[in-house]
């Protein structure tokens, strides 16, 4: 993405996530699934590519296998699966958005990126949880953990961001505190995770822009949202709002790229490539 480019693109999703902010559940969902199932799944696509040649048939395996096991969890057990999830995912984002950062700016970052959306809009984000998990007694309280936890976490990296004048660390908590949990955590993810990951994946293949690496992963990137899809239809009858059915369909790929990938992908960056 050009430097012109970048604003822009960046104006445009304030602008989005304003609009989905004020629209009915129903519009919020589409923002997240379209910010997160497509727009985010950008970066994950590149996951083949980073693996040398020779281990692809070893870890094609291994995703398809963390890739049905989380599958049929989410179809049987969400209440077990949905902390699961959380819980890997902030490690994820904890380890992946500050590296090289102090052990408590990674928890800090983690925690956020997870917990910060329940601060202060805590009936909203047990609502999701419930309807992601299931029924249980167990939500409220969680929520309300999490809240507390999100708060102060929250509140370090505001203050982070304004010591360092980080303005893509400020919007991205600002917008986990502020927005509705699915947008906001759909705008967070994306600013604070998903963008800035493309961008190193892009690197790392030695694209000379967003563009090739797009063609690049295109194909990976395409059967990713297929399948996405494919889940999401499939577990539809079990929560009619479709939220369990996008977490469902996000931890299925997102595992995998959690678990599989680190323990394959090349440690060294590959010749630059046109584009």
């Amino acid at each position: 993405m050009t430097r012109h480019a970048r604003p822009l693109a960046l104006g445009g999703l304030a602008a989005a996530s304003a609009a989905a902010a004020c629209a009915p559940p129903a519009l919020q969902l589409a923002f997240a699934i379209v910010a997160i199932g497509i727009v985010g799944m950008a970066h994950g696509a590149s996951d083949l590519a980073i693996v040398p040649p020779a281990r692809r048939p070893g870890f094609v395996a291994a995703y398809l296998l963390v890739l049905g096991a989380c599958l049929l969890w989410w179809a049987w057990r969400p209440a077990m699966a949905l902390p699961l999830f959380m819980a890997a995912s902030a490690l994820h984002f904890a380890l992946e958005d500050a590296p090289g950062h102090p052990v408590w700016e990674q928890a800090a970052r983690g925690i956020a990126m997870i917990a910060l959306p329940a601060a202060l809009h805590l009936p909203q984000y047990t609502a999701v949880l419930a309807a992601a998990g299931g029924p249980s007694g167990a939500w409220a309280p969680l929520a309300a953990m999490l809240g507390a936890a999100g708060g102060v976490s929250g509140a370090v990296l505001l203050g982070l961001a304004w010591r360092r004048r980080d303005p893509r660390l400020l919007g991205g908590v600002v917008a986990l505190l502020a927005l509705p949990p699915l947008v906001g955590f759909s705008v967070g993810f994306l600013v604070l995770h998903a963008l800035p990951q493309t961008a190193a994946r892009q690197a790392m293949l030695g694209c000379r822009s967003l563009t090739g690496y797009l063609r690049a992963t295109g194909p990976v990137l395409l059967l990713a949202v297929a399948l996405a899809a494919a889940i999401g239809l499939w577990l539809l009858p079990a929560d009619q709002t479709g939220i369990r059915p996008l977490f469902a369909a996000i931890a299925a790929l997102a595992m995998p790229h959690l678990l599989v990938t680190p323990c394959f992908e090349a440690a060294a960056l590959p010749a630059p490539r046109g584009g």
